[in-house]
């Protein structure tokens, strides 16, 4: 149960089929550290619903639900913007429609000092607002 990249605990859920083209595996985990994500599977630990998932061991303030499992993998993503931004872009989408803030919950997450992503969380809120 711990991050391949960076050895940190992981939270692992099922993706929701709406959104699973843009998931690393149907059943996905995401770093409680450096916010990478990646098959269940590769982080030794079994998924659960979204609505079971305890994203509040990421940061007290993670969405929760359908909405914070778009907005897990949107963070998976944030690494590469070029690269990502359909699927940033359709992620945000559903996140939204889940009724997740993506703007606010990376701001609150832009403070954290329990997290490690490898880019800044703050410049990529701020770039993702150019993308909208």
């Amino acid at each position: 149960m711990a991050c391949p990249a960076c050895g940190a605990p992981v939270v692992a859920f099922v993706v929701p089929p709406a959104f699973r083209e843009h998931a690393p595996a149907p059943e996905t985990a995401i770093c409680t550290s450096c916010l990478r994500t990646v098959p269940a599977s590769d982080a030794d630990t079994d998924a659960v619903a979204p609505e079971d998932a305890d994203f509040s061991r990421i940061h007290e303030s993670f969405p929760t639900g359908r909405g914070g499992a778009a907005f897990a993998l949107v963070l998976g993503k944030l690494d590469s913007l070029a690269l990502n931004r359909p699927a940033i872009q359709a992620l945000c989408d559903e996140a939204e429609r889940a009724g997740t803030d993506v703007a606010l919950a990376l701001e609150r997450l832009a403070g954290a000092s329990t997290l490690d992503p490898p880019y800044d969380v703050d410049r990529r809120r701020q770039q993702l607002a150019s993308f909208r």
